[in-house]
């Protein structure tokens, strides 16, 4: 849920870091660390297990170097994050990696090559009797001890650092399990009779009975380390796929930058870039970082930041963002925001920081590992005290006591829910979505009402010339030539509006001569058209009815029909005579009708909430898809009204989430349950925000809150299975009817389970198929942001 923010309550940055945390091996490890830390007088600490990272806010009274030795003394590594490239700077190389690995993931891969080599011919051995030759138990022993000795070592050497601590984790439960395979059959080998010439062993699917001294298990060591480290590739390749997103948001910025100093043109690093500096853009170029166009016009691509395909023209005075790419001709933008300030480093930080949040779910289940591997543990024994004292063979005591070891490891509970973060958050930056953290998946589930500003998210936010109505044998394009240079000299928001769609659908004004503003009735001048001169008027059918020029009926109902529309309506007229009409208005983006639809299907209840008039606001509620009507059409609130507004409808029982851009719903975004602002808006508007709509597209919130509710769901059935596995395979491996070797396959595959299934949020399209397109700087030819149509 929202909340308004306190800047005097809030930690300061200097209070905040966030550690690289080495050594982590499952949830378990996590919530160890996590508890260490929070032990600290002053410390808040969250710890991260899929992005291995914790994000601490803390007090005066600690230092880093504390929370560092903290994180030691619980068996780990930390490592403070080094003075980062600024995300329109340099990335690491990794994100361009084509086969997705870094350097351990490879080392990683490495060890499960080796150890599968090594333990398939092991496992198929004791398998299938027919490969059982006179001394084929040595050449197991050979080929296993490798495997548990030095493809285990990681597992080993983390359960002798969590006996050093009093603890125990999964690794615990592995080394614990394949170590006492290893040393059963190493007796068996030498002290019992396993190592007699001609010694069988038929591999059973459950549990074998008969006597301990003659059984070995070395295939239960070999396999169920290869299984396990298999199911960590995958793991790890995984992890490091889902903050690809992330990875490739950082490498979109430009390295170097031609900047303009003491007249001459100098290129220099982006970390040298200063707010002030002018730098240069050519055709193709990326723009370095956010600015403002001091000279020139071209078109930019900004798929890469908002998702959107189509590239916006833009001139002297417009604004650009850092790391978007110049389609067209040579800019030359003078730098506002540099380094962390810009909107692509702010957008990073704060996918950064949803994935390294936990949703209310994780965290009970952090709870649950953190008492799961001791419980476990004692179930192990448990297990083997009910099979030797109930008169069983110590073979089968020993092998079901090892299977409940392996089976329990609740790796892919740590998993459940921080893989379907990453990857949410992931795709959703990619389509121009911000989440701002894990909670905001909970509060989607529950939205049922959404409240939308009219200002700016339905509509442009601007006054736009929509329609041209001529009068009879009148030429169009004659109306907009004449009546837009007219208007071109006056600076009234109307008549700017007018003069830009007349520039926009005819080319070049004529100039004016005589220009004159008569107050409270419109304009009138001189407007040479070729070789002709006509006076003309533009303004209010009175001041055309000055000059004894009348409008013709259809005229007069067109204007009536604007009003009715709350809509403005200027009469053109010159030579005597009325010549037509311009209809201005506040113009409805052409994808909001698209976006309530979409809002609908999802089972929201859409409400138009504005400062106009009840008819300018019925007009628009009618033309977008809202029903009329008291509670969902809400005109003429004031400003700071409006956080009332949500408050009352909360108060009736509904889950309200608010869609704005402006500072002034700021407030209301902070109430709401949900607020998500449109990255077109207000710094204080997004800041009050859950979600940040980057591309400025109404459709984009129907898309961030189906993206919320997928991510919620898988989150939901990772989190079910994870549980389902260990509660349904426990009593069968206390009950003998598993055999260890199967029980680490099944708990490997517990885990990749869980990360295919948070793999599939990667394929999560937007509703309107350009979006999540993107395409090269040149492909689609540019448009302006606000296209008019007369």
């Amino acid at each position: 849920m929202g909340a308004p923010n306190d800047v005097t309550s809030a930690p300061s940055a200097a209070n905040q870091v966030e550690l690289a945390i080495g050594g982590m091996t499952c949830a378990s490890c996590a919530n160890r660390i996590e508890r260490r830390l929070n032990k600290l007088d002053g410390v808040t600490a969250t710890v991260n297990y899929a992005t291995e990272k914790a994000k601490i806010v803390y007090d005066g009274g600690v230092q880093q170097d504390d929370l560092i030795e903290a994180v030691a003394q619980a068996g780990y590594t930390a490592q403070a994050p080094e003075p980062a490239a600024s995300a329109t700077g340099s990335g690491g190389s990794d994100a361009s990696a084509p086969d997705d690995e870094d350097a351990p993931v490879r080392a990683l891969r490495n060890r499960v090559i080796v150890s599968a080599v090594l333990a398939v011919p092991v496992i198929a051995m004791a398998m299938i009797p027919a490969l059982q030759f006179t001394y084929w138990q040595w050449l197991s022993l050979t080929l296993a001890a490798p495997v548990i000795v030095w493809a285990g070592l990681p597992f080993h050497r983390a359960a002798w650092t969590n006996l050093k601590h009093a603890t125990a984790t999964m690794d615990t439960l592995i080394s614990m399990g394949t170590g006492a395979a290893l040393l059963w059959s190493l007796y068996a080998l030498f002290f019992g009779t396993a190592g007699e010439p001609g010694m069988t062993h038929p591999f059973e699917f459950t549990i074998a009975r008969g006597d301990g001294a003659g059984n070995i298990y070395l295939e239960v060591g070999a396999g169920v380390i290869t299984f396990i480290l298999l199911g960590r590739y995958f793991e790890a390749r995984s992890k490091r796929r889902a903050g690809a997103a992330l990875r490739a948001l950082m490498e979109l910025g430009a390295k170097e930058v031609s900047v303009l100093r003491d007249g001459r043109e100098e290129r220099i690093g982006i970390d040298q870039l200063t707010v002030g500096d002018r730098f240069i853009v050519r055709p193709g170029e990326k723009i370095a970082t956010d600015g403002r166009i001091v000279e020139g016009s071209s078109a930019v691509d900004a798929s890469m930041i908002t998702g959107e395909s189509v590239p916006v023209e833009v001139g002297a005075g417009d604004t650009v963002v850092g790391a978007t790419v110049n389609a067209g001709g040579r800019l030359v933008v003078e730098a506002t925001r540099v380094g962390s300030d810009t909107q692509l480093a702010q957008m990073a930080r704060m996918v950064e920081d949803a994935q390294n949040g936990k949703a209310q779910a994780q965290r009970l289940a952090d709870r649950l590992s953190g008492i799961f591997v001791p419980i476990v543990i004692l179930l192990a024994f448990a297990t083997f005290g009910f099979w030797a004292g109930t008169g069983g063979a110590l073979s089968s005591a020993f092998t079901a006591a090892v299977a409940v070891l392996i089976i329990a490891c609740p790796c892919a509970l740590g998993l459940a829910t921080p893989m379907a973060l990453m990857i949410g958050t992931g795709r959703g930056a990619q389509l121009g979505i911000l989440i701002k953290g894990p909670e905001v998946l909970e509060t989607t589930r529950r939205v049922d009402t959404v409240v939308l500003d009219k200002t700016g998210t339905v509509t442009t936010g601007q006054m736009t010339l929509i329609d041209a109505i001529v009068a009879d044998g009148e030429d169009t394009d004659e109306l907009l030539r004449l009546a837009g240079a007219l208007e071109n000299a006056s600076e009234h928001p109307i008549a700017q509006a007018i003069a830009k769609g007349a520039a926009e659908r005819v080319g070049d004004l004529p100039t004016v001569e005589d220009f004159a503003n008569l107050e409270g009735l419109g304009v009138q001048g001189v407007v040479a058209d070729g070789d002709t001169t006509r006076a003309v008027l533009v303004g209010r059918p009175r001041l055309l009815a000055e000059w004894s020029q009348y409008l013709p009926a259809e005229l007069e109902a067109a204007m009536t029909t604007a009003s009715q529309k709350g809509q403005t309506a200027v009469a053109v007229g010159w030579d005597g005579k009325a010549r037509g009409v311009l209809i201005v208005a506040d113009a409805i983006k052409p994808t909001s009708a698209e976006a309530i639809r979409q809002l609908r299907e999802l089972g929201l209840t859409p409400v138009l909430l504005t400062g106009d008039n009840a008819t300018v606001a019925a007009a628009v509620a009618e033309q977008v898809g809202i029903d009329s009507g008291p509670d969902t059409v809400i005109a003429e609130v004031m400003p700071a009204d409006k956080v009332e507004v949500v408050k009352r409808l909360q108060a009736e029982g509904k889950s309200v989430a608010m869609v704005g851009d402006g500072v002034n719903d700021a407030a209301a975004l902070a109430q709401a349950d949900l607020g998500l602002a449109m990255g077109t808006g207000t710094d204080v508007a997004i800041e009050a925000s859950d979600l940040t709509l980057v591309r400025g597209d109404l459709r984009a919130a129907a898309d961030a809150i189906r993206l919320s509710r997928k991510t919620l769901r898988t989150i939901k059935a990772n989190l079910f299975w994870a549980f389902a596995y260990n509660v349904g395979a426990l009593p069968l491996a206390a009950a003998g009817l598993l055999n260890p070797m199967l029980a680490g396959a099944a708990m490997a595959f517990s885990s990749v389970f869980v990360v295919s299934n948070s793999q599939r949020l990667r394929r999560f399209q937007a509703a309107n198929d350009s979006t999540s397109e993107v395409p090269t700087a040149g492909d689609p030819q540019p448009q302006r942001r606000t296209p008019v149509e007369v």
